[in-house]
């Protein structure tokens, strides 16, 4: 029988919490494109550009939380082009 913690655990040291909400910030993008909302897709950007930008610096490197701080821009520019 294979243990399963060792398994998870050489999986999951190899990413960090950018990795994490990258992720989740690409499945909700994916997510809200079938809906063909603008307005949407700009509180999704706003949304996850404030979470990498508040989340702890310690966790994630410098690249992510200028992609954050790229989104909070890009949001409300999108969010006021909208119909």
């Amino acid at each position: 029988m294979i243990p399963l913690q060792p398994l998870v655990n050489g999986f999951l040291l190899n990413y960090h919490l950018g990795h994490v909400l990258l992720f989740t910030f690409a499945v909700t993008t994916l997510g809200s494109l079938p809906l063909k909302s603008q307005r949407i897709l700009a509180i999704n950007l706003s949304l996850f550009g404030l979470i990498f930008a508040v989340a702890p610096f310690s966790t994630m490197t410098a690249p992510y939380i200028l992609f954050g701080l790229v989104l909070i821009v890009i949001g409300p520019i999108l969010w006021t082009m909208a119909e």
